[in-house]
């Protein structure tokens, strides 16, 4: 079947006949004669019954975990070890970074990092790795990276390439068709697209990697509970009309920012202006995606606009029925992205009520910075 068939009809019928997916709260099964004494801590019948899904949509096998990051450890967990090496960009997702130099630095894990848009700095960090992450689209500026490009670097080196393909997802984007070992995916975003949960998935085509994938989870205690795997089934299920929509939506809102007199600039491979536009093209036919990023005069005028929006929500996340909307120098270490830039995750809302309410805050927060501006000057000539 083609993915929107197969994400609505989906690959296991309810015993009830219900056309809702069975939830399964069970975390203790009975025996089967000869056979194992199946655990919630490793076995979840809902959990399996998304994997299937998931897995279906790649032609590969996929694993799901409690969390985005629980995903990314257990991928950590099965091939790196003392003495070996992981290549990270030295932009993108930050908690990548956070867990390699915070935690597997500490176990004797060689950490290597590299700019997204050096690809033979990539070429050198992965010679004798174990495994290298790239991330495209990649988050907050928008890098997209080759990745069957990034593939041949990567296993020229001996590494295997992991494949962030949380903006794409494998309606936009195909990352183990291009080359690379493992696809991952934060599925609290797009994938389950409501904001309310959090999951992980990887998939691959390499079955010993998959055992070895579950075999850490039900370790470390990593499954995806029964209730977040049956609102994930629920939410693919609209996966393949929520995202084109979204998609359709971000192109619009990046064409009209970049336009905008008060914005400098604009970061969203569906532009022409991006530097991998034909990239993203061949890559993502699907759409570019629905995460855009613009940039303000400076980080004084972009906390204003983030402050000033009204339909648009400020938060952190990304993939839901909401726009939300976030200046990311606020959270992420100074010097990491520019302080003026404010990352658009687009929603299901009108294009035309979200351009109003972005063009009035953008109105608002130059206009709070001038007068700011000109009372501190007024102050500091002693005019009263």
């Amino acid at each position: 079947m083609e993915p929107d068939s197969l994400l609505v009809r989906g690959l296991v019928d309810n015993a009830s006949r219900g056309l809702s997916p069975a939830l399964d709260r069970s975390t203790t099964f009975e025996r089967v004669p000869g056979g194992t004494s199946p655990y919630g801590r490793g076995h979840a019948p809902v959990a399996a019954e998304a994997e299937a899904l998931l897995g279906a949509l790649e032609d590969a096998e996929a694993t799901v975990f409690a969390s985005g990051m629980t995903a990314w450890t257990c991928i950590c967990l099965s091939l790196l070890g003392q003495g070996k090496t992981l290549v990270i960009p030295t932009s993108g997702y930050y908690e990548v970074e956070l867990l390699g130099s915070e935690v597997l630095a500490r176990f004797g894990v060689d950490v290597r990092r590299y700019d997204l848009r050096d690809p033979d700095g990539f070429r050198r960090a992965c010679d004798g790795a174990t495994l290298a992450i790239i991330e495209t689209p990649s988050n907050p500026l928008l890098s997209v990276t080759d990745i069957a490009e990034a593939a041949a670097a990567a296993h020229a080196g001996g590494a295997l390439l992991c494949c962030d393909n949380t903006f794409g997802t494998p309606i936009l984007q195909r990352p183990l068709d291009l080359g690379a070992d493992l696809a991952w995916q934060s599925a609290t975003k797009y994938l389950a697209g409501h904001s309310d949960l959090l999951a992980g998935v990887v998939t691959t085509r390499d079955s010993a990697l998959r055992e070895r994938l579950a075999y850490i989870r039900r370790t470390i205690g990593g499954v995806l509970a029964p209730d977040p795997a049956w609102l994930l089934l629920r939410g693919l299920r609209t996966l393949h009309v929520r995202l084109p929509r979204q998609v359709e939506t971000a192109a619009e809102l990046a064409r009209r920012l970049e336009a905008h007199p008060d914005v400098a600039a604009v970061h969203y491979p569906g532009l022409a202006s991006h530097p991998e536009h034909e990239l993203a093209l061949r890559q993502m036919p699907g759409g570019a995606g629905g995460v855009l990023a613009f940039e303000l005069a400076d980080g004084v005028i972009a906390g204003h606009c983030e402050e000033s929006v009204q339909l648009v929500r400020n938060a952190t996340s990304l993939g839901g029925v909401e726009t939300l909307i976030e200046r990311r120098a606020r959270i992420e270490p100074e010097g990491r992205v520019p302080e003026g830039l404010l990352r658009l995750a687009i929603g299901l809302e009108s294009v035309e009520d979200v351009w109003a309410d972005l063009a009035q805050a953008i109105a608002a927060a130059v206009r709070l910075s001038a007068e700011a501006r000109a009372g501190a000057t007024a102050a500091g000539s002693g005019i009263q």
